[in-house]
């Protein structure tokens, strides 16, 4: 998927900007607080119809203004108008993803100028894989963060994954709520209801996280090899209480302790990914540098996943300030890879010209260069 144009007026602290966008590298240059970042941000509100940075819609729109307008084109070489593939012949597919926001009202997501019924049914349309220094808390943070890099990656290739997870969290909603009753024993018919979804559906998320893992491995030590130059051995493990046996059973066993507690102990909500550096929890071990060059193989190896999978077209790749903290010799093999013809379209932001120019002097690609300040942005 290619983003040909994009409008914005009034995201953040942008108030209006219209770009015409390279079909391979974008780059945005400017001081901290520029703007960059949020010119990403809205690249990516446009493929998961929220913010990366903030779940809060009315926070995206420009302070003192009533409302918010953002707007891709895009354009699918691999598709003719009927969405499939071509026979010998190349005709563009175009689509146009369209929000618009006012405060205190519920948002407008469109594709083509139809508003879509649900937001789920676009997740997966426009493949995307972001990168940026927030990925630090896939290492230093809690479970959470691990789990929702496997729902966002998951989601975009498989529609009925959503649909697993929103009905797994209703009935863990619906079980908590229980376990919570302070005055009165839970009706025993009503909680086994809610547990015996919890396991159904559960199950299915397992399955497709574990799926994922294991077909993400092989081509994520690669990558790291790749940056590192062989320097240091990584895995990474998915843990799951469904590798225990019946989720159900697992569930029903320690009922009481979750009474005790209030809340559910055990199922897919408590999943995680154990990193590692040559046999060592990465949290421990792991530099700066060493932590940042696992996150950025991690994503990539996502990005090479989803161009096999999603939507049948070539994802989005968004590196926001991803120098930082990188010796000489992994910044350089970091831009021999996505230099190189595996990616599509980039996104790419940084302070230092001087990493800018290193790319695009190594690459035969077709870029543009826009430099960015107190959010106006202006083509160089």
């Amino acid at each position: 998927m290619i983003l040909k144009k994009l409008s914005i007026l009034n995201y953040k602290n942008i108030s209006e900007a219209q770009l015409e966008l390279s079909p391979k590298m974008n780059c945005f240059i400017g001081p901290n607080g520029a703007g960059k970042t949020n010119v990403l941000d809205v690249v990516y509100y446009l493929s998961f119809c929220r913010s990366a940075s903030n779940p809060i819609d009315s926070q995206v729109i420009r302070h003192e203004e009533p409302f918010c307008l953002i707007e891709g084109e895009y354009e699918d070489e691999m598709r003719n108008e009927k969405g499939e593939m071509g026979n010998g012949i190349i005709t563009p597919h175009r689509e146009i993803v369209s929000v618009g926001m006012k405060r205190g009202q519920k948002k407008h997501f469109k594709r083509n100028k139809k508003e879509y019924r649900r937001l789920s049914e676009h997740i997966g349309l426009i493949p995307l894989v972001v990168v940026s220094p927030s990925d630090t808390l896939l290492i230093e943070g809690g479970s959470e963060e691990r789990r929702r890099l496997m729902d966002m990656v998951i989601s975009q290739y498989d529609r009925t994954y959503i649909d697993h997870l929103s009905r797994y969290n209703t009935a863990l909603a619906q079980r908590n709520t229980l376990l919570k009753m302070e005055d009165q024993t839970p009706d025993p018919a009503l909680m086994q209801i809610w547990e015996e979804q919890m396991a159904e559906e559960g199950e299915q998320i397992f399955l497709r996280r574990r799926s994922f893992v294991e077909e993400l491995i092989p081509v994520f030590q690669e990558y790291y090899q790749q940056i590192s130059q062989h320097r240091e051995q990584v895995g990474l493990n998915y843990v799951s209480h469904c590798q225990r046996g019946s989720l159900l059973d697992v569930i029903q066993r320690d009922r009481m302790k979750d009474l005790a507690v209030g809340y559910s102990l055990h199922g897919v909500h408590r999943d995680d990914l154990e990193f590692t550096l040559d046999g060592h929890l990465m949290k421990r071990e792991g530099s700066q540098g060493q932590n940042k060059t696992y996150v950025i193989a991690l994503k990539l190896a996502q990005f090479d996943f989803l161009k096999r999978t999603a939507s049948q077209t070539t994802p989005l790749l968004l590196l926001d300030d991803i120098f930082d903290k990188l010796d000489a010799s992994r910044v350089e093999q970091i831009v021999k890879l996505v230099s190189g013809d595996s990616f599509g379209q980039i996104f790419i932001t940084d302070t230092n010209r001087d990493h800018l120019d290193q790319i695009l002097s190594n690459s035969a690609l077709d870029y543009q260069i826009f430099h960015v300040e107190n959010g106006v942005i202006h083509e160089k």
